[in-house]
């Protein structure tokens, strides 16, 4: 019995927030039914490279839900989707704000319809404010919500971020985590509610420690000169004697010491009142002088936070997530298999087989000729 086992979703959402969380709810149980566009269905789905007739990208985000075809434009789309919005416990959408209230799907069309109907709009900027109806993507997000500036290359010039962070911790997991808390919430009060999830402002929480140095005491840090992003030596990537990198990370005084008995440093440049631009060189020649596995060996049974830098390959490989069966479900279609997409969702929350991702328009007949 997972814990969404009676929870129907309508996503009317593409690409990745809002599918993602729908994924989430699907994996713990829910009914999840994209609401797609006629011919063409949620972009994703055009995305390269595929696996079988999908989108690997679709596929992996979309495993276990159910499709409807439909032109939400068309005069009649609301009577057809009715009768699964009346029983709907979730709606997911990611337009920009005004959008559904064009087509008629808006919050109070459909509060007067199912007003025990919990409706998540994920935005980039919310659904009201000066930059409410302004295009952007998450690197975006990151620029203006003053995270992508803390972290600059040995050029002084922000680095463009490996992961969408964004839309995914910011959009689809705080999306997740306010359905639940308003199905919580519904169980008291009976009634559904509307959820502004917006990522612009939900990146701030990344920089609570920048936050509040500035608010406090008017220390507000800048590129890469702060403790956690390049400005100590105890938070550092070094390069290794063969070309690959030394992520150290021995932040606490009790790991500190024991990774400069490891390499050897000298005791002035140990002290925190030391020149922390020369301690940084003096560590990155050290580092350079053994290979990666050389100094793996060398840090071996010792407490010192450092690990060399991992391609995703190598991460997948990594015996611990085996041991952890992190990659052991799987999605299918056309009878091929690949491990589905690693989600915080674990446990008995999210018992099953693997699923498959939905053709499009797959469930258009069942789910909309049935009334009631």
């Amino acid at each position: 019995m997972r814990p969404l086992n009676n929870i129907i979703v309508l996503d009317f959402s593409t690409l990745l927030p809002g599918p993602l969380a729908g994924l989430m709810l699907a994996r713990a149980g829910a009914q999840v039914i994209k609401i797609e566009r006629p011919k063409s269905g949620d972009e994703m789905r055009s995305y390269e490279p595929k696996f079988g007739e999908f989108s690997v990208n679709f596929a992996l985000l979309n495993e276990g839900k159910e499709s409807i075809e439909i032109d939400l434009k068309s005069k009649d789309a609301t009577d057809r989707l009715r009768p699964l919005i009346e029983k709907a416990d979730v709606l997911i959408e990611q337009f920009r704000p005004g959008v559904m209230d064009r087509l008629g799907f808006g919050y109070e069309d459909l509060k007067r319809i199912n007003p025990r109907l919990i409706y998540c709009s994920v935005t980039g900027w919310g659904q009201s404010g000066p930059k409410a109806a302004t295009a952007a993507h998450d690197l975006n997000y990151v620029a203006e919500a003053g995270i992508l500036g803390l972290s600059v290359g040995v050029d002084g010039a922000p680095v463009v971020p490996p992961i969408l962070a964004a839309d995914v911790a910011a959009g689809a997991y705080p999306a997740v985590i306010n359905i639940l808390l308003a199905l919580r919430a519904r169980e008291v009060t009976s009634e559904g509610s509307h959820l502004d999830v917006a990522m612009g402002e939900n990146m701030l929480t990344f920089a609570y420690w920048g936050l509040g140095n500035g608010f406090a005491v008017n220390m507000w840090p800048g590129g890469g000169d702060a403790l956690v992003t390049g400005g100590s030596p105890r938070y550092q990537i070094y390069a290794t004697g063969d070309g690959r990198y030394l992520a150290a990370a021995p932040l606490e005084d009790r790991f500190w010491t024991n990774f400069c008995d490891v390499i050897g440093l000298s005791e002035g440049l140990r002290s925190s009142s030391a020149n922390q631009a020369q301690v940084i060189d003096a560590i990155a020649r050290i580092i350079k002088t053994k290979s990666a596995s050389q100094w793996m060996q060398e840090f071996s049974g010792r407490d010192v936070c450092c690990s060399i830098v991992a391609s995703l390959k190598e991460a997948v490989e990594d015996p611990h997530f085996a041991d952890r069966k992190v990659f052991d479900r799987t999605i299918t279609v056309d009878g091929k298999s690949i491990p589905a997409l690693p989600l915080p969702i674990f446990g008995t929350f999210a018992d099953g087989a693997g699923g498959s991702p939905p053709r499009l328009g797959a469930s258009t007949n069942k789910l909309l000729n049935v009334r009631g």
